[in-house]
């Protein structure tokens, strides 16, 4: 496979990393990235030990009293320049990031893309940090809210998203006038470095501290370093409800603010009135898409009993064309799992499936042989079930869907509805009353619910989050933003006396 945009991007096979910006670190102990694409070791990076860490944010500190004082859109200037870079860096990046996860090639260039449009975003928001005007009720007062910048921002991200996810956060946090320390995932550390060898290079070139933007790179104990550091105001992190609750719980206990963007378990309804061309797209991209390893997955198509039989037929055919394979190939539709263990989750969740009743509609499996040596490779399958099933209840993070038959469109949204996470959902209808009861308080309880579209895939402009067991949190667009400041009220007296609220007298 030709490599030349490792090269691209500065990868050697060693890389010590980048935990305090531009300066290097090595703590001799290091984290093997390994492609689940070919298998082959792509590079090391150092792991953050817990002096190095201290030295992280103690510098980070520093750069956030600098950078807090930079007027916004001049940060923005920053974060758009960013941006520049990154779409001078595209494709290599892309397939770093297709080749380190495994996703298709491109869905990797999609995520930079991401990464891109935060950047734009972020860059407008730059000058719409706007806080409220209000009327006191006491005269010749003013009052008003206005918000600032927090401090230290600690990022956890997952392996799924490499990179876009880190920059839904960081671009938001850092024109609001926080400094950023990441932690990537262990499972595609060299994305982060990546990313932050870019960044570094804008900091540097504008004389901005590079503490603005730090990286550590460990396991869950390295993340333990941000969730009980009482230094970090806000944590933000991505992955399984498990970790978000443990996550959740150690900042709480330190009156810390975490946001939380965890487990999905998200369900399409598809009534008798919907396209089915519209149904297979959706579906299809969104059940095997990054090998069922997005957050948004399509885990459960729940089918009006009267076309169940149809949609159950076309799907089966429609996943016998689908092309299994290296990534970086365009012309394959689904790629490798991130590791075995993640094959070996897939594998329990099919034997589960079948002892609880389940009836599979698609064959699964683990493919072998030329072209898939690293054993991670897998077959999307389908399986006909019902939703109070265990296996039916938790994400299995792999290419599973699961069909469920409904009668009536109650029912249909109560399905939905009965599971513990509460992230995405879709409805693929040509009524508009039906999808005016999906979308209304009767409706969906998900973060995210949409008409004839999938469950996968969000724009930026929008608040990305779930409810429940998803964490509550929100990134990226909208009103996000507020989650990386603090705001505060502002009352200002220009009168003569000094009148209190609510018509106390205080007089002497």
């Amino acid at each position: 496979m030709d490599k030349r945009f490792l090269r691209q991007l500065g990868l050697r096979k060693h890389n010590a990393g980048t935990s305090t910006g531009l300066e290097s670190t090595n703590s001799g102990k290091y984290i093997r990235s390994v492609s689940p694409v070919d298998g082959e070791w792509i590079g090391s990076v150092s792991k953050t030990s817990a002096e190095e860490y201290e030295a992280v944010v103690a510098k980070a500190t520093a750069a956030f009293h600098v950078w807090r004082q930079i007027p916004a859109p001049k940060r923005g200037e920053i974060v758009r320049q960013y941006g520049e870079e990154l779409r001078k860096y595209k494709d290599p990046l892309g397939r770093l990031v297709s080749y380190e996860m495994g996703k298709s090639l491109q869905e990797g260039w999609g995520e930079v893309q991401e990464m891109i449009d935060i950047c734009d975003f972020a860059v407008g928001l730059s000058r719409q940090l706007y806080g409220l005007s209000m009327h006191s009720e006491r005269p010749k007062h003013r009052m008003y809210e206005q918000w600032h910048a927090l401090g230290p921002v600690g990022i956890i991200s997952a392996f799924n998203f490499p990179v876009a996810v880190w920059s839904w956060n960081a671009m938001v946090a850092l024109v609001c006038g926080d400094v950023c320390i990441w932690k990537p995932s262990e499972k595609a550390p060299l994305c982060g470095v990546a990313c932050q060898h870019i960044l570094q290079r804008v900091l540097e070139a504008n004389d901005i501290p590079e503490g603005v933007s730090c990286i550590i790179n460990g396991d869950y104990r390295v993340g333990e370093f941000l969730t009980k550091d009482r230094r970090i105001p806000l944590v933000s992190a991505t992955g399984s409800t498990r970790m978000g609750k443990i996550v959740g719980g150690t900042v709480a206990g330190r009156l810390g603010r975490s946001l939380l963007e965890l487990g999905g378990n998200n369900a399409i309804i598809v009534t008798p009135s919907a396209d089915l061309k519209i149904v297979l797209t959706g579906a299809l991209f969104g059940a095997v898409g990054t090998a069922g390893q997005r957050c948004t997955s399509t885990r459960r198509l729940i089918v009006h009993k009267s076309i169940f039989e149809e949609v159950k037929k076309s799907l089966a055919g429609a996943y016998a064309q689908l092309r299994i394979g290296d990534p970086l190939d365009e012309r394959n539709h689904v790629g490798p799992l991130i590791d075995q263990g993640a094959v070996d989750n897939y594998l329990h969740a099919i034997e589960r499936i079948k002892a609880e009743g389940g009836k599979m509609v698609v064959e699964g499996g683990v493919l072998s042989g030329p072209g898939f040596e690293s054993g991670c490779y897998v077959r999307p399958c389908i399986a006909e079930v019902t939703n109070d099933m265990a296996i039916v209840q938790h994400e299995t993070f792999a290419p599973i869907l699961y069909l469920i038959k409904y009668d009536t469109l109650e029912e249909a949204v109560a399905l939905q509805n009965g599971v513990p996470q509460g992230l995405s959902s879709a409805i693929m209808t040509d009524s508009v009353r039906e999808a005016e009861y999906f979308l209304s308080v009767n409706g969906s309880d998900c973060g995210i619910a949409n008409v004839n579209i999938g469950t996968s895939g969000a724009e930026i402009g929008g608040a990305f989050g779930g409810e429940k067991e998803t964490g509550g949190g929100r990134e990226s667009g909208s009103d996000a933003w507020k989650a990386y400041m603090r705001r505060q009220t502002n009352t200002i007296n220009y009168s003569r006396e000094i009148p209190l609220a609510q018509g106390i007298k205080f007089d002497f």
